[in-house]
């Protein structure tokens, strides 16, 4: 009998996997005991089941969506410190963070000094889109553009060319890291061109806006490029300092005081009575 039960599960477990419901098999044991003991209706147990298939489903494809997205690092706008960067709109944020400008078609730039927290939001941002469902791709600008002038050289041009401009979410990272000649505007070009108001682009900088248009080589092609950008674009103005070098700087003043420390020197104290709680 046993011998028989054992032949009956992996037949089952067969007959799933070919049906591709294999997560029932997950939680299958411990749904039958629930049924069991609860006393369910035959159509209840099947309702159970079926959620489960179908949150595992959910899940596999998010994981899927998470690794082709090709983030960076993971970083969630929970863990964002807003306190520190006074000058971003932090509802303004969260109502991007919905992924509405998805849906519309618009685009985001975040426009700030280098380590004020451009990329940990538009990877955040991204992140929340991955979890609603939308295919998302990362990349710095540079990474993008030297893979599509490598792709010239193999004839996968316009292969290449689709996996920047089909994604619902393109995120480019570093714009203004390097001047662009050539080759790379015309490349820049025919992906913002090929995104205009079909997708929903995301781009970080370190340079104010003003200086967008010097970044590219070719003045008709900057002109054309930032009027199809812009035309259905949120802007994000960072004016804060560098949160790692704030970082830098307490391992520096940690390490300072350490030394003192250890020469037998007692640190120095401020007062900070009358500044508020500390």
């Amino acid at each position: 009998m046993r011998t028989g039960g054992v032949a009956m599960n992996t037949a089952l477990e067969t007959h799933l996997k070919e049906l591709k419901l294999a997560g029932i098999s997950k939680t299958l044991d411990t749904r039958i005991e629930e049924a069991i003991i609860s006393k369910l209706s035959y159509l209840e147990f099947f309702e159970l089941v079926i959620q489960d298939a179908m949150a595992n489903r959910a899940s596999r494809a998010n994981s899927r969506r998470m690794y082709s997205a090709k983030f960076k690092q993971h970083k969630t706008i929970e863990e964002f410190n807003f306190s520190y960067q006074p000058s971003i709109n932090r509802q303004m944020i969260y109502t991007l963070a919905t992924c509405e400008f998805i849906r519309k078609k618009e685009n985001i730039a975040f426009i700030g000094p280098p380590g004020t927290g451009k990329s940990h939001l538009a990877t955040a941002i991204g992140i929340k889109a991955v979890l609603q469902g939308y295919s998302v791709l990362f990349a710095t600008v540079n990474q993008m553009l030297e893979e599509l002038y490598i792709s010239r050289a193999d004839n996968s041009f316009s292969q290449k060319l689709k996996k920047f401009i089909n994604p619902n979410l393109l995120i480019l990272d570093e714009l203004g890291l390097k001047k662009l000649n050539q080759h790379s505007v015309d490349d820049f070009y025919e992906i913002i061109a090929g995104r205009y108001e079909q997708k929903a682009t995301v781009i970080t900088s370190n340079k104010s806006f003003d200086e967008w248009g010097r970044i590219f080589f070719d003045p008709v092609l900057a002109t054309a490029i930032l009027d199809r950008f812009v035309h259905h674009c949120h802007f994000v103005m960072i004016k804060g300092e560098s949160y790692r070098m704030k970082e830098r700087q307490g391992l520096i003043n940690n390490d300072s005081e350490d030394k003192i420390i250890r020469r037998g020197q007692r640190p120095k104290i401020t007062d900070n009575r009358g500044d508020g709680p500390t």
